[in-house]
């Protein structure tokens, strides 16, 4: 016995329903246009170059599609494992099922256990794990294995391999913070890679670690000071993860969220009021990494709270030109000083409530304030198919794809459950 023997058992016991796929389709497009908006970004071009030097082939598109989605910090989060599933699972799914010739409905389970594992995981590992390792670079490859592994049908015991050897890669360190550097998407990009060799080797006979969560020498024991393995079995007969997962309506860390979400509310209210000061209350993980008053980068200003509640407060929208260049230089100017801080009030919450509150102190002494407990594209307030339909148009679109050819995409994304096979990958 194991517990990731046991995590298999609970997530291929877990029915099927039509609404589930349909779900699992609206995910995919969104994790796809991601891909597609991010193809012609700096950063992605380097990913898109280096994978090209590997040929081509499952794991070159695997790496390559998975680090596009994760490059403009507005794919989707589960917010109790602190992860950003569809970065990691949808493109090595999409990249094996398509070598496979696989249908769409066994596409989209795949991708639902994919999420499954990968939510059960990193809502296990504690939040201790979290100072100093990125969750969907640790938790992503026992997720991407998941989905592979589906794909390829392996029985329970070439699972357990599977999951073994994803837990055994497992990485992805916090430390590209503080020097605004790339590596992040690397990290979707090696843990959607790390999930499909583990589920191709197992395939082939290669064993991995049973125990690979708790034993003596395991990841338990070797990255997470306070885990809670009780978390991957919690709840079986719950909505799938999929489901619960939010869709990011910002380019920016989720972390900045329920302050952008309150402080697009205080920009209506405000008018021509003069702001002389901004107070946003929080929980401690938001501000360990987004608490950052003078960025000095593009990647600076997806991860600073100030930044975004400012730039929210001032334009009354954040979007994907709200961290180039020219809206920077605005950022600095007018005086208006941000303080950050930790509320134990949203502390408790944290992680299965994301919350925050902004306090506005205008020049003639009168405050101002808004709070979310939860905000826009989460499931207690999920954007609609429409919205959703606008978002994936929108980043098609920007990523040089022709109104046309991106309705057409969508539509073929959106009718996966009834597809006999999926189309190529699109970035």
């Amino acid at each position: 016995m194991s517990l990731t023997g046991d995590l298999i058992d609970l997530v291929w016991d877990k029915p099927v329903r039509p609404a589930d796929l349909s779900a699992a389709c609206s995910y995919v497009l969104d994790a796809m246009s991601c891909a597609v908006a991010a193809r012609h970004t700096g950063t992605g071009q380097i990913l898109a170059a280096w994978a090209e030097e590997g040929g081509s082939g499952v794991l070159v598109d695997t790496f390559r599609v998975a680090g596009l989605v994760h490059v403009l910090e507005i794919d989707d989060l589960h917010r109790g494992s602190v992860t950003h599933p569809g970065c990691v699972v949808v493109p090595g799914a999409w990249a094996v099922a398509r070598s496979l010739g696989r249908d769409g409905r066994s596409f989209l389970e795949a991708v639902l256990r994919g999420y499954e594992v990968m939510a059960r995981v990193g809502a296990s590992v504690g939040p201790a794990h979290y100072r100093l390792w990125h969750n969907t670079a640790t938790c992503g490859p026992f997720g991407g294995a998941a989905a592979a592994g589906s794909l390829w049908d392996l029985d329970r015991e070439r699972m357990v391999w599977s999951l073994g050897n994803a837990g055994t890669q497992a990485s992805g360190l916090w430390e590209f913070l503080a020097d605004g550097s790339m590596s992040k998407p690397l990290h979707a990009a090696r843990a959607a890679e790390a999930g499909v060799t583990s589920a191709g080797l197992a395939r082939r006979g290669f064993s991995g670690p049973a125990k690979v969560l708790e034993g003596e020498r395991g990841f338990y024991r070797a990255m997470c000071p306070d885990p809670s393995p009780g978390r991957l079995g919690e709840d079986p007969k719950g909505p799938w993860a999929l489901r619960c997962t939010s869709i990011k309506p910002w380019p920016s860390c989720r972390h900045t969220h329920p302050a952008i979400h309150a402080a697009l509310e205080l920009h209506q209210a405000v008018g021509a009021a003069t702001v002389r000061g901004v107070t946003v209350e929080t929980y401690e993980a938001a501000l360990a990494l987004c608490d950052r008053s003078e960025p000095a980068s593009e990647s600076d200003a997806k991860f600073s709270l100030q930044y975004c509640v400012l730039t929210a407060l001032r334009e009354g929208a954040v979007d994907l030109a709200s961290f180039g260049e020219e809206t920077r230089r605005r950022y600095g100017r007018g005086g208006t000083e941000v303080r950050v801080v930790a509320s134990p009030e949203f502390q408790a919450g944290y992680p299965e409530r994301w919350g925050a509150r902004v306090t506005l102190e205008l020049n003639g002494g009168e405050r101002l304030t808004a709070e979310r407990r939860a905000c826009l594209g989460d499931p207690e307030m999920p954007v609609g198919e429409a919205d959703l339909r606008a978002k994936a148009r929108l980043l098609l679109q920007h990523g040089g794809m022709e109104s046309e050819e991106a309705e057409t995409f969508m539509a073929e994304v959106l009718g996966l459950a009834h597809a006999e096979h999926l189309p190529p990958l699109p970035a």
